[in-house]
């Protein structure tokens, strides 16, 4: 995956959560779930195995709704 950078890693909810934030603003975003990745090969992961990918160029314009994300989060 050239080209992508990790933004966010956490729960599937808070991934979710934050790629319905960036397509609300027009930004594409890849969730890389690693934990359904290792259920369905036969073995498991530890801690928050969710990532959220965008492209690089995308990541100035992401910065803003991760702020805000950041801040929904933390009430």
């Amino acid at each position: 995956m050239s080209g992508y950078i990790k933004l966010f890693s956490g729960t599937s909810i808070l991934v979710n959560r934050l790629a319905y934030i960036l397509d609300e603003t027009g930004i594409a975003s890849i969730v890389k779930d690693n934990k359904e990745s290792g259920r369905l090969a036969g073995f498991g992961t530890l801690g928050q195995s969710v990532d959220l990918l965008i492209n690089e160029s995308d990541y100035e314009k992401a910065k803003e709704s991760l702020d805000f994300f950041h801040k929904e989060i933390s009430k």
